[in-house]
């Protein structure tokens, strides 16, 4: 199948970056403001988490004891974890934010996103501000929120992963994306570390130079490597997701002994 260059949808409004879409074989990506890729879909399997930050963004999922009840996605994107969770993980309530009416538009028209209800919900609002209406009542915020160029400043500030920690419910996760090549990188882990105490993992995308970071509430239940690669055996299958990639993944780029982590 030929490529569909990038293509613009309609003019931009505002400061907003504007979106565009293109398609190259059987893979239909967003775009905001630039050609650089923001979220991809597989036409013939929706649910598949093509990208590879998308993936690794998942890898907190090793950690949990228990089913989510509810997720918060800043920065919806093309949906990928909307269908993802939608397909996976059908029991979660999910809302969505995102601040471009644009790009909820187009997600809503061009990438298949679940059915609008009592699961999912989109929420047109800047993020770092609607973070704020949950109370300890959301088990785990996924912060993907890129303006076309870089990670938005209002989502790497202090005082939003303060609101973050709030929000989240007593064994909730935050997980975000960052790109390990900018310069202010270690500036966001440190101020991630300071407000989470410190139970911080990195967890690097197979591709890209994309950095899955997660902070925990509390400290995990399952810390011992053995028993969680017990687990990540069965997530492996049950998720459909390389779970055995990512704890070695873990292991090498995170504080621990051989035998537990330390969180």
């Amino acid at each position: 199948m030929p490529r569909h260059p990038y293509r613009r949808l309609r003019p931009a409004k505002s400061d907003l970056p504007e979106v565009g879409i293109s398609e190259e074989g059987n893979i239909r990506s967003l775009h905001l403001g630039s050609d650089t890729i923001q979220s991809s879909m597989n036409l013939d399997h929706p649910a598949e988490l093509v990208l590879s930050y998308s993936r690794a963004m998942m890898g907190w999922l090793l950690f949990a004891e228990e089913t989510p009840k509810h997720i918060t996605q800043i920065g919806l994107g093309g949906g990928s974890f909307a269908r993802w969770i939608d397909s996976y993980l059908p029991d979660t309530k999910q809302t969505a934010v995102d601040i471009n009416p644009q790009v909820i538009a187009v997600a809503r028209s061009l990438f298949e996103l679940p059915f609008e209800g009592v699961n999912f919900e989109i929420v047109e609002a800047d993020g770092a501000e609607y973070i704020k209406v949950f109370r300890h009542n959301t088990d785990a915020v996924l912060v993907d929120g890129f303006d076309g160029e870089q990670i938005i400043d209002a989502l790497v500030e202090e005082p939003f992963f303060q609101d973050c920690r709030h929000a989240l419910s007593p064994d909730g996760v935050f997980v975000t994306n960052w790109w390990s090549g900018d310069k202010r990188y270690h500036r966001f882990i440190e101020r991630l570390l300071n407000v989470f105490e410190g139970r911080v993992l990195e967890l690097p995308a197979e591709s890209h130079g994309n950095m899955a970071v997660m902070a925990f509430q509390s400290s995990p239940k399952e810390q011992n490597l053995d028993k969680l690669k017990k687990r990540a055996e069965k997530l492996s299958g049950q998720y459909g997701l390389d779970f055995k990639r990512m704890l070695s993944d873990l292991k090498a780029n995170n504080p621990n002994n051989g035998k537990h982590f330390y969180l």
